[in-house]
């Protein structure tokens, strides 16, 4: 594991100066091509999870390694933040989701929607440059209003208000209420009866629930839905490029693997759960395979955090196998662990097989990346912290890093912001879930600040706060500075 913890500062980030983005790399407008697009988010997926990034790691993910394989890997990239909801507003709309009204935590059910109908997203972006568009799995980004009780009334505004022509999925994570698959704007079968809640870790909570509706059924079932968009699009639509946003629910709570991958693993049913996802990630690429989609598809393949601590994280680690890899902490954390997930790219004849990158990126960088691939410039109203990694992924050699610096975002609410090596958390303790919990470090009177070298303590263990002022002052004025602006990039006018 020493070796490892080496092995991973290499590729850290070696961007130590404060530098500027280069503003041409945020949306040029340059034609590239337009792709099929599929874009696979695991929930709760932790960074050492996959087999490609974590040599020690104990589960077996043959499928998302072959991603790996013919692609490019990202060993520097974050999610928007440490939980669901924030992490996915991020990536449809390209923007810090706590410049919404959610500070903290995550939406649940029917909770009212997110994402304000004006916003573009990557949906209508694509939709505007012709590409047919579905979402299929786990939205939790809101459905209509917060009281909704009669399934008979269209759930809206929600995803087909929000550019995608197709919705198939549920409406929040796989342990919350209503239990019901929905179709673009209603529940394919009305709730009408109640489940009780159940026990980690097939942990769910009581509520509604449709007489079709099983936990365990529904990773299959929204796979083969996102495998019958591919059939149908190739059939009904040929040569017509198509996006696929693919949330998956797993290996999120409950954690139900499915009767032919318990044992897969041999470290447990969280371990046979990811093989699941693995077999999830390799039914897609089959589909593609099939209809002869393959060679012109972009598919990228993430998690929108780190690893829930459901996953027993004590037990795993007797078995030698650790979700977090190298990194402090787990979902919900300001840590490393709660958003440093895996980003594996593969594109055909534009990213190179079997490389890598060490660009400091972000989940919200698809708009920003979406937009240069087909051409078109966003506007000032969208994506305003949304960085095209494009040119990471054509392998051009960059003087300066991708992005200025990013933002990450906990559970709690609490802040940090990333540059270069520098790691700011401007909180006592994790932020989160982990020990140190919000509470227990004030109790503890730990230092409101922490600040991190990423380069010689990617475990964030020795907190340099006192020892930088000037890093701390540096980060601190600008994540003021992106507050107030509304904005962390540049204003696309300002574009040569």
């Amino acid at each position: 594991m020493q070796q490892n913890r080496r092995d991973f500062l290499k590729t850290v980030g070696s961007a130590t100066a404060f530098l500027a983005v280069p503003q041409a790399l945020r949306a040029t407008a340059t034609p590239q091509s337009s792709p099929n697009i599929v874009y696979i988010l695991a929930d709760d997926l932790g960074y050492g999870d996959v087999s490609c990034l974590n040599k020690d790691g104990k589960i077996p993910t043959p499928n998302i390694d072959r991603l790996a394989r013919d692609g490019m890997t990202f060993t520097d990239a974050h999610s928007g933040s440490a939980v669901c909801t924030p992490t996915r507003y991020g990536i449809l709309t390209g923007r810090y989701c706590w410049r919404t009204h959610l500070k903290k935590g995550v939406l649940f059910g029917y909770s009212p929607a997110l994402i304000d109908t004006n916003r573009m997203t990557v949906a209508s972006l694509l939709k505007q440059h012709g590409y047919k568009t579905a979402c299929v799995g786990k939205w939790h980004l809101g459905l209509g209003r917060e009281d909704k009780t009669d399934y008979t009334k269209p759930l809206s505004p929600g995803p087909n208000d929000l550019g995608f022509d197709y919705f198939f999925g549920i409406p929040a994570s796989l342990d919350m209420t209503p239990y019901c698959y929905i179709e673009n704007d209603k529940p394919t079968t009305a709730p009408d009866n109640t489940i009780e809640g159940s026990e980690s870790p097939a942990l769910w909570r009581a509520g509604p629930i449709s007489p079709d509706f099983r936990h365990i059924d529904v990773l299959p079932t929204i796979t083969e839905k996102a495998a019958e968009f591919i059939d149908n699009t190739a059939r009904q639509s040929p040569g017509k490029p198509f996006f696929l946003y693919f949330p998956l629910t797993a290996p999120h709570t409950p954690i139900v693997p499915n009767k032919q991958f318990v044992g897969k693993s041999g470290i447990g049913g969280y371990g046979d759960f990811v093989c699941e996802v693995d077999w999830t990630v390799g039914r897609i690429i089959n589909a593609l395979e099939k209809n002869n989609l393959l060679d012109n598809t972009l598919i990228i393949f993430t998690s929108d955090n780190g690893c829930s601590p459901e996953a027993r994280f004590d037990d795993l680690k007797k078995l030698g196998h650790n979700p977090s890899y190298l990194f402090r902490g787990h979902k919900a954390d300001i840590f490393e662990g709660g958003h440093r997930i895996p980003f594996i790219v593969r594109w055909p004849g534009r990213v190179k097989p079997a490389s890598s990158s060490d660009q400091t990126i972000c989940l919200t960088d698809l708009l920003a990346t979406l937009a240069q691939i087909t051409g078109q410039k966003l506007p000032e109203n969208a994506g305003e912290d949304s960085v095209s990694i494009l040119p990471a992924l054509l392998g051009q050699k960059l003087d300066k890093p991708l992005r200025e610096a990013v933002v990450h975002h906990s559970i709690n609410g609490s802040f940090s912001i990333r540059q270069g090596k520098w790691k700011l958390e401007l909180c006592p303790g994790s932020g989160g879930w982990s020990y140190p919990r919000p509470q227990k470090a004030k109790k503890l009177n730990l230092p409101p600040i922490q600040l991190y070298d990423l380069t010689r303590d990617i475990a964030e263990r020795e907190n340099l706060y006192k020892d930088h002022p000037d890093v701390v002052k540096h980060l601190t004025e600008l994540l003021e500075k992106y507050k107030r602006a509304g904005r962390s990039t540049p204003l696309p006018a300002t574009i040569s």
